[in-house]
């Protein structure tokens, strides 16, 4: 069975589709992804649904879930990438993925993170920041 990888990054897990999900997989990533939250603690989750070409209500659904318990759990749920085709999609379904955030991009995304858990960086990264 194919599964979507979930990468931690810090506080956060990074999940990249790179595959149109069906629904066996879609349910498997809403599973893995809740666990990992629960495994790691981490406080946000970033979806990259930038290669996903089509969403239907069911992926819709997944993504509102994935949201719900990752809040009831304390971590902030932020998808990137999604094309204009999705987003009209969603409209015309009428889903309002309900506490699921957007950005723009990985990078939007991963600052949209930081700005809803208050994140503070630490010592070392203060330091490295002087650097670049």
């Amino acid at each position: 069975m194919d599964k979507i990888p979930i990468l931690k990054m810090g506080e956060f897990l990074l999940v990249t589709i790179q595959v149109d999900l069906y629904d066996r997989l879609a349910l498997a990533l809403e599973n893995d992804l809740i666990n990992m939250v629960s495994k790691t603690e981490a406080r946000g989750v970033l979806i990259d649904i930038s290669a996903v070409s089509i969403v239907d209500s069911f992926m819709g659904r997944i993504l509102g879930n994935i949201a719900s318990m990752s809040k009831i759990m304390d971590a902030e749920t932020v998808v990137v990438g999604m094309q204009p085709a999705v987003a009209i999609t969603l409209v015309e379904l009428g889903l309002t993925l309900t506490g699921v955030y957007t950005a723009l991009d990985v990078e939007k995304g991963m600052e949209l993170l930081r700005n809803k858990i208050g994140y503070q960086p630490k010592e070392e990264e203060d330091l490295y920041d002087d650097f670049i």
